[in-house]
């Protein structure tokens, strides 16, 4: 398609070819869950969004600090970078603690869509996991119900830790510890794309 990007060449380091996998976080933030998977996985190339300036400054920090060389900073909207990836070219994605826009005018302002998560869904692997982990009440069921009923997601949570433990491989964010510090539970979901072709 015109106008996709190659991942590859979006690094500062090029990953050697047949071993190339990306992944995506929607609005890092503060950039700690971004850093902490890039330094613990470094044969991974992870591309970030945000749109705020104070977030990008704060990646940058840990980049420069931690000598990261396998992060691409997107600092705008994650719907753009999503429509000029290619198809299934992404191996796992993160949305974490989202802005919940709890007023009902502005709930169309939320990522998790049924039109976003449809385009999310064109870039991500077959088999591709999408972490999303919020501490706000209206925004998880929303989420929730969202990604339930659209036809590329699968849920595979068997019981209640499943979505209320965060596993050891996902790395806290200080809006996780704010969430705890302010009485509030957060939740993990883990969805997987499905396999092409088996809807």
């Amino acid at each position: 398609m015109e106008g996709m990007i190659d991942p590859a060449n979006q690094f500062e380091v090029r990953q050697k070819p047949g071993n190339q996998e990306y992944w995506l976080e929607v609005g890092f933030g503060g950039g700690e869950h971004l850093a902490a998977q890039a330094e613990a996985n470094p044969e991974v190339g992870i591309f970030g969004c945000e749109p705020f300036e104070n977030g990008v400054a704060s990646l940058l920090s840990h980049i420069e600090n931690k000598g990261l060389r396998n992060v691409s900073i997107h600092d705008d909207d994650a719907r753009d970078l999503i429509a000029v990836l290619p198809g299934a070219s992404i191996s796992k994605a993160f949305l974490l603690f989202p802005d919940p826009w709890p007023k009902s005018r502005h709930v169309k302002r939320r990522f998790v869509s049924l039109e976003n998560l449809t385009s999310l869904a064109r870039v991500l692997k077959d088999g591709a996991e999408f972490r999303v982990a919020t501490d706000h009440v209206s925004y998880c069921r929303w989420a929730l119900s969202q990604l339930l009923k659209h036809p590329d997601f699968d849920w595979h949570a068997e019981c209640a830790a499943d979505w209320k433990v965060r596993s050891p491989d996902w790395p806290a964010t200080r809006y996780e510890q704010k969430a705890f510090d302010q009485g509030r539970k957060p939740v993990y979901f883990r969805f997987t794309r499905k396999m092409r072709g088996s809807i």
